[in-house]
């Protein structure tokens, strides 16, 4: 009986140091989980920007001044803006989970209204 007693005090951390091993593979997964939203986030955010900078083009606007108006300004260091046959071109850099680091990749999106001629 005191074989079992000690048995199970052998065994009281355990569950924390099960979950002190667990943690940093939590936070990874969280992290790439984050990575990702957010990728998809300035993908949809550069789509949006592109078909502001194409409505700006079928009216003879500031096409540049368009894009920025709809971009959170976190995004506008790395932004291009091209035009090119009726079609605005948009690239953003991707953050790395936060606005203001970056990463080595740009996410971009292209719109164009009416037939380009």
């Amino acid at each position: 009986m005191s074989f079992l007693r000690r048995l199970g005090r052998s065994e009281q951390g355990q569950s924390s140091v099960e979950l002190v091993a667990a943690l940093p593979f939590v936070l990874l997964v969280g992290a790439l989980v984050w990575q990702c939203a957010l990728a998809g986030h300035t993908a949809w955010l550069a789509a949006h920007a592109a078909r502001a900078g194409a409505r700006a083009e079928v009216v003879d606007g500031d096409v540049k001044a368009a894009v920025r108006s709809v971009l959170p300004a976190g995004l506008e260091p790395g932004l291009e803006v091209e035009r090119r046959d009726g079609r605005v071109a948009v690239s953003v850099e991707l953050p790395l989970l936060l606005h203001r680091w970056r990463l080595p990749v740009a996410v971009g999106a292209t719109a164009s209204l009416g037939d380009g001629s």
